[in-house]
């Protein structure tokens, strides 16, 4: 990997996670993909990543301590992602997580009788690909890129820290 400061390491995985949510976004809002609930539950480490880094930023304290919240956020990223995947494989079967809609939305009887009678969108079916691959593969990929970029980051502190 190349030897560059602390600072510029966050910053690439800053722009990493926030062209991540944006694609994310864009897909399901602009190109019309609705996402599974695994979908959704992979861009909450994305998102904390964004907050945690800005908030390092702001007040440069506990850096060290980011950096290993950070890998523990992108260890999470790959498990959900490649469980999920293993989903889109056939290598597991479809969790509760998968059916589940969102509970808020429930008012009445009657709403949970409509939303019982939607199918909900299956973990199971890859709606988009980019170059073959599902964007769950890409979040595999990218997570663990994250991961040991944070894991060098974390190794190497005190000699990168400038």
């Amino acid at each position: 990997m190349f030897n560059l400061k602390t600072e510029s390491y966050l910053k690439i995985i800053f722009i990493i996670c926030l062209t991540s949510i944006i694609s994310a976004y864009f897909i399901e809002y602009i190109l019309g993909h609705q996402p599974c609930n695994l979908c959704l539950i992979e861009r909450v480490p994305y998102g904390l990543s964004l907050i945690l880094i800005i908030i390092n930023f702001l007040s440069r304290k506990n850096e060290k301590f980011i950096i290993l919240l950070l890998i523990f956020i992108f260890i999470f990223s790959f498990l959900i992602s490649f469980y999920h995947f293993g989903i889109e494989q056939d290598f597991f079967k479809e969790s509760a997580i998968c059916s589940f809609k969102n509970s808020s939305e429930i008012i009445s009887k009657d709403e949970l009788l409509k939303q019982l009678s939607e199918k909900a969108i299956s973990c199971r079916d890859v709606t988009f690909k980019i170059f073959g691959l599902s964007l769950t593969s890409i979040n595999i990929i990218i997570s663990l890129f994250i991961f040991i970029t944070l894991i060098k980051i974390f190794k190497n502190y005190e000699k990168i820290k400038q």
